[in-house]
């Protein structure tokens, strides 16, 4: 019988990571260790290793993103109700043919 597709949490994810990290046992101990396919422990090493740098960003810069962020979803959300109000605009004045 085949199995179901697995969601692991994210703590999961860096636990196995860290693990692969360490270097202390092998990919292939791992794998039989958390039943997880070293391809995937793999995966989850290199994504690690990738995001480390972000974590010690400057805490102005990442504020600044999130607010960038924020901002340009109220801007878009501006946008979206500005053109449906012109579109009801043109549609009773007779505009849009």
């Amino acid at each position: 019988m085949k199995k179901g597709r697995r969601n692991h949490s994210a703590a999961f994810k860096a636990k196995v990571a860290l693990e692969a990290v360490k270097g202390i046992k092998s990919l292939a101990e791992l794998a039989a260790e958390f039943e997880v396919h070293p391809t995937q422990i793999g995966k989850w090493k290199k994504q690690l290793l990738e995001d480390v740098p972000e974590l010690f960003a400057s805490g102005r810069r990442r504020r600044s993103e999130e607010n960038r962020s924020e901002e340009t979803a109220q801007l878009y959300e501006l946008i979206g109700r500005l053109k449906v109000e012109l579109d009801w605009l043109k549609k009773k004045s007779g505009l849009d043919d």
